[in-house]
């Protein structure tokens, strides 16, 4: 379904494809040192508790999942199940589980599979990663206290578990977030967060809050001959200016460029020739909660799309390191509508809508927001003077990485900036603005319109691919029309890295996160 995506990810590589495609047998050994580029800490060592790409960075290297996301097919495909039959409903899935060992020594079966789900979507709990358990059968009932295990999970035998679904869609698109992965049902829950235990190729050696996560190589991998490596550390590192440094100095093998590093290494003859980039399936946006009264009018909410020049604000602030978004999923989408024109910067249009609305003056609000250079407090008080041009007042709630979405997602915020995922599988990403999909999930903004969940259900159960982009395209217009959001950009990601390094791939889903167990390093290393 992504091979178009595919091919413009690989096309935006240029000469990085090159410069990655000449790897040779990997070497055993050697130590990866990389930055975790989105704060100084991250919020928990169990990924469950926390919707963070910092923490993701981080786990990555620790979990797995049911299936894992292939960035080179830009495919998902099994990862903790080495075969896997689909019922002919095309609702039920029978998965063999892989043998496979816990950092601690347990042996992964199939009860393990069915208390993390379980876990996952326990509305007691309140995980984020309660968002990728929605297309089980019976998470609905057991999130609405009506059961108290979710009835789609099935135990075969101690290595076969049975998975059955509300709809037709690949369940690989949810099951391979590495938010929903695998924990053992014997290990302390609440050492999770301090001692994380994982089927990942790497262990926790060494946490240094506020520092760096240090991980070793953990020799019961699964995966025979891997990892490469024998330690990865990973520096918390929330400066643009600090990581520029470090990896000037060769403190640090790879590192994700902000907009001015962007602009500087590309000018570089030293470094421009070992830059990786892609186009992110992310977008970047500011989200309106409806417990604000103007934010329940569309009207309103189509006028702060009109009143911000992004143009501008991506070429000056973003050093053109993005590219202006038109709705929720991004122009690699299969969904996407080509025709679609994005929100005009029209003042004079925002205005009269205000007006209509009834708030030609008087409308006040504050925006949630982190110091990231490129979705954070400098892009709100690049709008605030276009805001006000048009009768409208902003402040700005900062706060620091980790605790932007704890704000959101308990309610405490009117308006958030933020970066989202918004794909690779349209279906999914979508559903985060079906009125059912609770905000601790990913409905933060609390979308709700009936028109837009029947297009949905449909899709949901559509087998016919070109029919089910017809519908989802319709979806993406229809949010686009309904403006929940104002849609910013959608990120490209930029990743330095030193020749030592190989085995970098190009994610769209996200740039920082890689596969640990394919990188390795060569003698050329300091």
């Amino acid at each position: 379904m992504l091979t178009r995506f595919g091919l413009i990810a690989a096309l935006a590589l240029g000469t990085a494809t090159a410069a990655l495609a000449q790897d040779a047998t990997p070497k055993d050994g050697g130590r990866f040192v990389f930055a975790a580029p989105y704060g100084n800490s991250i919020t928990s060592l169990d990924i469950t508790a926390t919707p963070h790409t910092q923490d993701e960075i981080v786990a990555k290297a620790i979990n797995r999942s049911l299936y894992q996301w292939n960035p080179e097919s830009g495919q998902p495909e099994l990862d903790l199940a080495e075969s896997v039959e689909r019922a002919d409903d095309g609702k039920t899935y029978t998965y063999k589980l892989r043998e496979a060992t816990f950092h601690n020594g347990d042996k992964l079966d199939a009860d393990d599979v069915i208390w993390s789900y379980n876990r996952l979507a326990d509305p007691k709990k309140a995980l984020p990663g309660a968002e990728q358990m929605l297309q089980i059968a019976g998470v609905d009932e057991f999130q609405a206290g009506k059961a108290d295990h979710i009835s789609g999970l099935k135990k075969i035998d101690d290595r076969t578990v049975q998975i059955t679904f509300i709809n037709l869609a690949d369940p690989g698109w949810n099951l391979m977030s590495n938010f929903a992965p695998i924990y053992s049902k014997d290990y302390p829950e609440d050492q999770l967060a301090s001692k994380p235990n994982g089927l990942g190729p790497f262990k926790l050696a060494n946490y240094v809050a506020g520092s760096k996560v240090e991980l070793v190589k953990f020799d019961d991998y699964f995966e025979e001959g891997k990892p490469h490596l024998d330690k990865v550390d990973i520096m918390l590192m929330g400066e643009a200016a600090a990581r520029d440094v470090a990896f000037r100095n060769g403190e640090i093998d790879a590192s994700i460029l902000g907009p001015i590093q962007y602009e500087a290494y590309g000018q570089d003859p030293a470094l421009k020739d070992r830059i990786l980039e892609v186009a992110e399936v992310y977008t970047r946006n500011i989200g309106f909660n409806t417990k604000v009264e103007a934010f329940k009018d569309k009207r309103v909410r189509q006028a702060l799309n009109h009143a911000i020049d992004k143009d501008l604000i991506i070429k000056k602030l973003a050093k053109n390191k993005a590219y202006p978004a038109v709705s929720w999923l991004p122009i690699s989408s299969p969904p996407f509508d080509k025709n679609a024109k994005a929100y005009s910067y029209d003042p004079e249009k925002a205005k009269e809508l205000l007006k209509e609305a009834g708030y030609e003056t008087g409308l006040k609000f504050s925006v949630t927001a982190t110091p990231n250079e490129s979705w954070g407090v400098p892009i709100v008080e690049a709008i605030i003077p276009m805001l006000a041009k048009v009768g409208v007042e902003v402040t700005t709630d900062p706060v620091d990485g980790s605790v932007l979405s704890d704000k959101i997602l308990s309610d405490n915020f009117e308006a958030y900036i933020w970066s989202n995922s918004s794909g690779p599988d349209p279906l999914k990403y979508l559903t985060c603005f079906y009125s059912k999909t609770p905000q601790n999930a990913c409905n933060y903004v609390k979308f709700s319109n009936a028109d837009f969940d029947k297009l949905i259900e449909q899709a949901g159960n559509e087998t016919d691919p070109a029919k089910q982009n017809d519908l989802l395209r319709q979806a993406n217009n229809l949010l686009q029309e309904e403006a929940p959001l104002w849609f910013f950009n959608y990120n490209k990601a930029v990743m330095a890295y030193q020749p030592w390094v190989h085995g970098l791939k190009p994610n769209a889903m996200e740039l920082a996160i890689q596969d640990y167990d394919d990188i390795w390093i060569d003698d050329s290393a300091p």
